[in-house]
């Protein structure tokens, strides 16, 4: 068996999480008397942890104070309200289940907030996860690879073993840092070509690409 273990990212990768997260961004730029953002425009502010989304969202030249503010809006709104319209992907849950009946062990890591993360995995993905990390205080987010030797060193496993899954170029990175293998999805926050030109090398079209991957990878 080559993969022993599958780290997923959960933006734009297991969960289409765009609209709770626009709707929490828009309610706290709203509430600070800052314009509102599109949807388009927030799915390209999203991948690098909640206080660069909010850093993004909010307009060229705002000042520390302000974007602190808008940051500790943000985050009890979306804590209270990140499950409201987010669901899985098509294919997912089921392509997860039957990566774990494999054999092969699966984890998350995301740079939103950890409470978040935890919520959501409870939602929809109970039981299907040996480890979900989210952003935390005091650990660097992605692209920084810590949180990736976490998992792996608390799960005892190789590096080899190892393939990160995610839709952005941040994954793409978090992996390279980290010295294992990506697996770049392309129904995402980013898309096919966007991955290609930041150092992807393998991307699938969807969940049962997916797992077919995983099949004949560990034939």
């Amino acid at each position: 068996m080559k993969y022993k273990l599958l780290i997923f990212d959960m933006d734009g990768t297991i969960l289409n999480t765009l609209e709770d997260i626009a709707t929490s961004t828009n309610y706290a730029l709203k509430v600070h008397r800052l314009p509102e953002r599109t949807r388009e425009e927030i799915r390209a502010f999203v991948g690098n942890g909640t206080f660069l989304l909010i850093e993004r969202a909010c307009p060229a030249g705002t000042d520390e104070k302000t974007i602190r503010a808008v940051y500790e809006t943000f985050t009890p709104h979306y804590n209270e309200h990140c499950s409201e319209r987010t669901k899985p992907y098509s294919g997912i849950i089921k392509a997860i289940e039957t990566i774990r009946s494999m054999g092969i062990k699966t984890a998350v890591l995301s740079n939103k907030p950890d409470a978040a993360v935890k919520e959501l995995c409870k939602k929809w993905f109970p039981n299907l996860f040996d480890y979900e990390i989210g952003s935390r205080p005091n650990v660097p987010n992605k692209p920084a690879p810590d949180s990736v030797n976490e998992i792996i060193s608390r799960l005892s496993l190789k590096k080899d073993e190892v393939a990160y899954i995610g839709d952005s170029d941040v994954d793409v990175e978090t992996a390279s840092n980290a010295n294992i293998d990506c697996i770049g999805v392309e129904w995402g926050f980013r898309g096919r070509e966007f991955l290609l030109q930041h150092g992807a090398k393998v991307t699938v079209k969807n969940a049962e690409e997916l797992l077919e991957y995983f099949k004949t990878e560990n034939a």
